[in-house]
């Protein structure tokens, strides 16, 4: 098990980013998707929690093996997916990933605070078992992988028009004003003996560059999404959602997002999933395969002659007197030593002249 705690600021305030996290995970997803890979939602509904109030459920199957390492690729199967699970209950979400790998599972635990990244007890005091890496992500000055950058995203000379916030300048952190921080706490296990350590780092490090460039672009489309209402950025999600669906190959869910949470029954399993027949009977794939009739452009048995019956189909040549018969080659070796050819001795005749006659 690998630990490690995220700490992501943005020149926004935590009621502001509740807009903007929608806005920017939808948008997110919708970008990195093509076919075959992505993010396909398949549930997203309101949820009450005895202890965390309201929230939103959703569930996401995320498609990762064409961005999987060679060596990761040799060990998962052909079509490959996380399941994420996750429920929102703003300031605070919980996040877990599993897949159908044995002993592999992500847990995220997350909060948002109006402060600069400087509350290290945000997940409590209690002593924990090993030493926590805190990594304090810079969204302006951070390298991210070269594919995913782009211009109008970079901070550095980005500047909001309908905010007047931007060019975030060396030690904008210090300055900035207002300033929150995403403070993300994230578990990998991969206990497996042999690939635990690579695999757990190779994940963080993927967290690591999926939470700095979803930060990056939530601020870089503030204005996008800034004067949105809640009404709103659930439409737009409700509707980038099944665009994305359409877009990897898959069949849009039924996705309902309004004000009345859905009955605990219907959280039992992803729309996506097939039911089950309420049968004793065996589906037909199990059933025993009917007997069908025999071709009968073929004998079922073949049946060869015996040369020893007289009624056989099978007749022995006979030689009556004054019939021609056939001679018969006698195989020699040639004198030479050497030589591995055989010489036959009998009768020459002309192509066009019949068998030679024999006297009996």
């Amino acid at each position: 098990m690998l630990m490690k705690e995220y700490r992501i600021c943005m020149p926004l305030t935590v009621e502001e980013y509740r807009i903007g996290q929608l806005y920017m995970i939808s948008k997110h997803s919708h970008e990195q998707s093509e076919r075959g890979e992505g993010v396909e939602v398949v549930q997203n509904e309101p949820y009450e929690d005895p202890e965390h109030g309201s929230g939103q459920f959703t569930e996401k199957r995320i498609y990762l093996n064409n961005k999987l390492p060679s060596w990761a690729r040799a060990v998962v199967p052909k079509i490959f997916y996380v399941t994420e699970k996750a429920w929102n209950y703003y300031p605070y979400t919980i996040t877990g990933n599993c897949s159908f790998l044995p002993k592999f599972s992500i847990h995220i635990e997350t909060k948002y605070e109006d402060n600069k990244g400087n509350n290290d007890n945000i997940f409590g005091s209690e002593p924990r078992e090993e030493e926590m890496d805190v990594c304090l992500l810079d969204i302006a000055y951070d390298e991210i992988p070269e594919r995913h950058y782009k211009e109008s995203e970079d901070l550095r000379y980005f500047k909001s028009k309908k905010t007047n916030r931007g060019l975030l300048q060396e030690g904008w952190l210090d300055t900035q004003d207002p300033i929150m921080c995403s403070y993300k706490l994230v578990t990998v296990k991969f206990e497996v003996w042999g690939l635990q350590t690579r695999v757990e780092q190779f994940v963080h490090k993927v967290i690591r560059d999926v939470l700095l460039l979803g930060h990056r672009q939530a601020f870089a489309w503030v204005d996008e999404w800034i004067d949105m209402t809640m009404d709103e950025v659930r439409e737009y999600e409700r509707a980038t959602q099944e665009a994305t669906n359409l877009k990897i190959g898959t069949f849009p869910p039924t996705i309902s997002i309004s004000e009345n949470p859905l009955p605990s029954s219907t959280r039992s399993g992803p729309n996506s999933a097939p039911s089950t027949p309420l049968s004793t009977e065996a589906p037909d794939f199990l059933s025993v395969p009917k007997e069908r009739p025999r071709k009968k452009s073929a004998p079922e048995t073949l049946t060869l002659p015996d040369p020893g019956r007289r009624d056989s189909l099978f007749k022995l040549p006979s030689f009556s007197p004054g019939t021609p018969v056939p001679p018969q080659p006698t195989r020699r070796r040639s004198s030479k030593a050497n030589s591995s050819q055989t010489a036959f001795t009998g009768t020459a005749r002309h192509p066009q002249q019949g068998p030679p006659s024999v006297k009996v």
